[in-house]
This record gives structure tokens, C-alpha cells and sequence, in this order.
């Protein structure tokens, strides 16, 4: 870890929850100044003492009761399973802890706007990792629309393409718990539309503006003998399509699938409007987006620009606490997407549009 700056006090960060993607939050922590990580918590205390070990973390617990009155911290990083997220970031502001959330925020909306309500009660710094607001292209197709580049928007498409089920990319699903669980209802997961439906939506709505109404199909596929793998019931939905109408009066398509061969992880973002269209493909670049507006529009001519750069969420969530500056995205945030997922779940449950 990066020396802190002289004459300032670290900022002490405990990770809780250490699967796979608590290995990504500590590493970039590691990787920062004015922070320190002092505590890993996991109910499976092999797993959280082999993590502590990883990351010279010197104090491990397997509760949040236990960590918060054991251990002197400023700020947590929610890794947990979805279904923790709210009562463990909920026990962390009310002890008047930062909290950095991994994504969704909670898995209803109810429950994220108690995470909301609280978070403005502490006072403190509130974060959801909504991770692909790190990419320069995204900000640069939000700066674009902003600008008035493109004009009134009227259409929008956006796509997250996952193929794991087909493939042995992220490993064999079938012996993964780590990929088992999102799979399974009963083990907390909300499907394809919980896990990258919430990236999804917050990437075509940072630079498009808000949905107001949603139709939406889910779909379930069968993946293995009888439904089920051992403990995991396969139940959680592996597709969703949405058709949307956005505040401005724009209406798109969104969709996400984790059953697209040939695409390990895959956004697709287009925003056409009065007077052009901007698009990103993450799978040509993550830096750079292209435009066709103004005078390029009678040729079909294409642009690249490179995007706006910005500070990862890790560093901006530190620089905020150390600060007391703004920060983006918050619990808010992470709610309002809630509310477009919980109607989407709505709308496919009823066959009907429904209003968010």
C-alpha cells in the first residue's frame, strides 16, 4: 500500500464478506493512499482468515456485531451475497460507518429506501459499485448527451451479453458456488436481471435520463437434470428483455442474457437523437466512444473521441471520506435503479407495461 500523506490519518476500511469480488475491493484499497485495511468479516472463518492472510489484514471476525464492537474502523465494503446487503450496510450507519455497497444496493426497493433513510441519518459517505462508471466511454456518451450534441434523445438501446453458461470462462458453473448461487432464489440471487440488470439499467439511464414505464420478459431455461445442482434449485431467470419509455419521452430497448456465446462480458450502449447518435461498445474499447452528428450525418461518417477520464469508485469513495466532497453514485442511486428492476419483475409478472 501506498505511503499515507504526511500528517494525515488513514482511513481504516473493513471488508465484509471475502468471495471473489472482496479480492477486487481489497486489491484496490491496497493499491491507494490514505487507506488502511484493518478487518475481513465472513461467517465461514477459514475463508476469511485465508483472505486476512492474502491482504496482511490483521484482525478477522465472522459476524457484524462481532467486527464492529471488536475492531476500530471508519468505513466498510459490503461484499456480501445480495440478500446481506441491506442488514449489513443497515448495522454499519447506524455504528456511523462509511459504507461502500457492492451492487444491487438491496433486492427490493423497500429495502433500499430504508438504506437511503439511514444513510442520510448518519450522515456519512454511501456508496454503490455500480463499476462501469469507470469507463471513460460511458463518460464520454454522457458528456455528449449533455451537450446537446446529439439533440433531443429519442431512442436508446443497450445490451450486457454474458455467455458463463455456455462456456468455461469464469470457470465450470456446475462446481462454482460462486456462480451456483446466481442461479438460485433460494440462495438470495434475483437472476440475470438482479445481477447485471442493475449495471445495465444504470448505464443507459447515467447518460439517457430516467425510465418512466417498463415492459419486461423474463425467462428461465432448463440447465440440468431435475432443475437443480445439489443444494442450488435453478430457478433465478437467466434472460430479460425490456422495452422502455424514458421521462423525455424517448423510448429503447434493454436486454441481458448470461446465455450469449462468444461474449465474456459484453456492454453495448446507442443514443440516437435529433440530431445524431452516440454509441460505446466495450468490447472495441472501454476509453473511446464515436459519434455521427452534425455535418457527418449526410455521409454516415463516424468520429471516435476518447472519453472523459474519472477516478475509480474505490478512490473516489476514500478521497470523499477524507474530503467530505461530493460523491457519485450513492445509495440513491443504487434505489432508483431498484425501483426500474422491482417493475420490470412487475411487469413480467402481470404481462402488462408498468409504471416505475
Amino acid at each position: 500500500m501506498s505511503d499515507t500523506p504526511k500528517g494525515r490519518t488513514p482511513v481504516r476500511v473493513a471488508i465484509i464478506g471475502t468471495g471473489s469480488m472482496a479480492h477486487t475491493h481489497a486489491a484496490q484499497f491496497l493499491g491507494l493512499s490514505g487507506c488502511r485495511l484493518v478487518a475481513a468479516c465472513d461467517v465461514d472463518r477459514p475463508r476469511a482468515e485465508a483472505f486476512a492472510m492474502k491482504f496482511a489484514i490483521p484482525k478477522v471476525f465472522t459476524g457484524v456485531d462481532a467486527l464492529i464492537k471488536g475492531a476500530e474502523f471508519d468505513a466498510a465494503s459490503v461484499v456480501t451475497p445480495d440478500a446481506q446487503h441491506a442488514p449489513t450496510a443497515l448495522r454499519c450507519l447506524r455504528s456511523g460507518k462509511h459504507v461502500l455497497c457492492e451492487k444491487p444496493l438491496a433486492t427490493s426497493y423497500r429495502e433500499a429506501l430504508r438504506m437511503v433513510a439511514a444513510a442520510r441519518r448518519a450522515g456519512t459517505v454511501n456508496m454503490v459499485n455500480l463499476s462501469y462508471r469507470n469507463w471513460a466511454a460511458l463518460e464520454g456518451v454522457a458528456d455528449a448527451v449533455r451537450r446537446g450534441e446529439i439533440g433531443e434523445v429519442r431512442h436508446v438501446e443497450a445490451s450486457y451479453l454474458q455467455g458463463w453458461l455456455l462456456s468455461s470462462t469464469w470457470g465450470d458453473w456446475r462446481r462454482t458456488p460462486a456462480l451456483l448461487w446466481r442461479l438460485s432464489t433460494r440462495h438470495g440471487s434475483r437472476g440475470v436481471l438482479g445481477d447485471l440488470g442493475v449495471h445495465l439499467v444504470d448505464f443507459a439511464t447515467y447518460p439517457a435520463g430516467p425510465i418512466s414505464r417498463v415492459h419486461c420478459r423474463l425467462k428461465t431455461y432448463a440447465k440440468a437434470r431435475g432443475g437443480r445442482v445439489g443444494g442450488y434449485v435453478l430457478d433465478a431467470n437467466d434472460s430479460a428483455v425490456m422495452v422502455a419509455e424514458f421521462a423525455n419521452g424517448a423510448i429503447g430497448t434493454l436486454h441481458t442474457t448470461r446465455w450469449c456465446g462468444g461474449h465474456e462480458n459484453h456492454l453495448f450502449l446507442r443514443i440516437a437523437g435529433s440530431k445524431g447518435t452516440v454509441e460505446m461498445d466495450s468490447e472495441r474499447s472501454t476509453a473511446r466512444y464515436r459519434i455521427c452528428a452534425g455535418a457527418d450525418l449526410d455521409g454516415a461518417r463516424w468520429r471516435e473521441r476518447n472519453g472523459r477520464l474519472v477516478p475509480d469508485i474505490y478512490r473516489r469513495f476514500i478521497a470523499a471520506i477524507r474530503s467530505g466532497g461530493p460523491y457519485a453514485p450513492d445509495f440513491a442511486r443504487g434505489a432508483a435503479v431498484q425501483k426500474v428492476l422491482e417493475a420490470c419483475f412487475a411487469s413480467d409478472a402481470r404481462g402488462v407495461p408498468v409504471k416505475v
